[in-house]
C-alpha cells in the first residue's frame, strides 16, 4: 500500500482557496493528519450532529480550576480520544508547556505516523478564557 493513499489528501483547514486554480486548496500526507488532530481538539463532541461522538470535551474544561489532577484528567482523556479518533496515529504524548501563561495551556503533543513510522508533533495552545486570545502579547 502507498504511504500516501494511507495518509490521505483533503480539504485543507481552516478551508482556503488555492489563488492559482480558483479552487479549495487541499493538504495530504502528515500536514493532513496534524489538521485532523487539530480538528478533533477544537470540535466539540456533539457539534457534528451526524457524527455525534466525534470531537472532544476539551471545552468542558474550561473555567476549570486547574490542579494537577484536573490536568491529569485532561491530558489523559485527550490521549485517549486521539488513539480513537485518529486511526493514522500511535504512540501519543501529552505534555503541558511548563512556561504557561496566565489564562492559557500550551499542550505539546507528539505522535507517531503509523504508516510511515514518523514522529510529529503539534503546540495546542488552550485558553481558559475563551476570547481573550489576542490580550497575550504582554499587554492586557
Amino acid at each position: 500500500m502507498n504511504s500516501k493513499s494511507f495518509l490521505g489528501t483533503g480539504m485543507k483547514f481552516p478551508p482556503q482557496i488555492d489563488p492559482g486554480t480558483g479552487r479549495f486548496s487541499l493538504s495530504s500526507g502528515a500536514q493532513s493528519v496534524k489538521e485532523s488532530v487539530y480538528l478533533i481538539l477544537m470540535t466539540q463532541r456533539g457539534e457534528r450532529w451526524l457524527e455525534p461522538s466525534f470531537g472532544s470535551r476539551i471545552l468542558s474544561y474550561t473555567f476549570l480550576d486547574i490542579s494537577p489532577t484536573t490536568i491529569t484528567l485532561l491530558t489523559n482523556e485527550l490521549r485517549a480520544l486521539l488513539l480513537e479518533q485518529e486511526p493514522r496515529i500511535s504512540d501519543v504524548q501529552i505534555e503541558l508547556d511548563s512556561e504557561t501563561r496566565e489564562g492559557c495551556l500550551i499542550f505539546n503533543l507528539s505522535y507517531t505516523i503509523t504508516e510511515t513510522n514518523t514522529r510529529d508533533n503539534l503546540v495546542f495552545p488552550f485558553y481558559l478564557h475563551p476570547g481573550e486570545e489576542e490580550n497575550y502579547d504582554g499587554v492586557s
